[in-house]
């Protein structure tokens, strides 16, 4: 695993109760970070930040509420003083036609893999402005690129706007500096993935389109993101990066 210094900084990883997210918080808690683990269920919040390797604490907070995620935020800042790194990974993936899709199902995609992005990163923002540094990485998705996933159309539309949002807050926030990017996972296998990775066929067109002939597991996401995160790309801001094992070449 690629490692980074991270001692000293504090770190914020939504949606860290499982899968890429509990990787994340992970990787950073090994490379030094104190790890602010946040999930939506008190449970997996509290088994990720249970099995750290370093200090961490669960903040059990829905970040689809604007109100939540500030009251989160200023909890941080009274425990640890300090905000150096916002990991947006929460997001959820609806499966329907966008015939049969329901209201309720296009505004979850919307407001758990978007608009939370937006309130986290305009509270954590505001800190990092008054740091006068701080990185911020998106979780996308190369669905948020011209890449064809059937009856997922909100998910599509969430991470191509997730693409668009990181460039956005990259162009105001360099200003204070804070760098904001992008990743993009492929298909990586975590428990989203689960179901479909046991269905042949759709492992063999998987496979098929992907020039390294695997699937991604979460500690290729890992890796990208404490480069981001680290010195090493300190020259790095409004950027998509695919973690795609080739899938995507532009």
């Amino acid at each position: 695993m690629f490692s980074v210094n991270l001692r000293g900084k504090v770190a914020l990883v939504t949606g860290a109760g499982r899968g890429i997210g509990k990787a994340i918080a992970q990787g950073f808690s090994d490379c030094g970070a104190k790890v602010a683990v946040n999930d939506i269920d008190p449970q997996t919040a509290a088994l990720t930040a249970g099995t750290l390797t370093g200090d961490g604490d669960a903040y059990v907070a829905d970040v689809r509420d604007s109100a939540a995620v500030q009251r989160m935020i200023d909890q941080i800042m009274t425990d640890y003083g300090r905000l150096d790194i916002l990991v947006n990974n929460a997001g959820v993936e609806p499966v329907a036609s966008i015939l049969e899709m329901t209201d309720e199902q296009w505004a979850d995609a919307l407001s758990t893999n978007l608009s939370a992005a937006f309130y986290t990163s305009r509270s954590a923002g505001r800190v990092m402005k008054t740091a006068g540094e701080g990185v911020i990485v998106n979780i996308a998705s190369i669905a948020g690129h011209n890449i064809p996933i059937a009856l997922r159309s909100g998910y599509v539309a969430s991470k191509a706007g997730m693409i668009g949002f990181t460039r956005e807050c990259a162009r105001e926030f360099a200003a204070y500096g804070i760098r904001v990017n992008a990743v993009c996972p492929g298909v990586i296998e975590t428990e989203m993935t689960a179901h479909l990775r046991q269905n042949e066929a759709q492992m063999k067109k998987w496979l098929d389109d992907i020039p390294q002939k695997r699937l991604g597991i979460p500690e290729d996401v890992v890796g990208t993101v404490l480069f981001l995160c680290s010195d090493a790309a300190r020259y790095i801001t409004g950027q998509a990066l695919n973690v795609d094992g080739g899938k995507v070449m532009l």
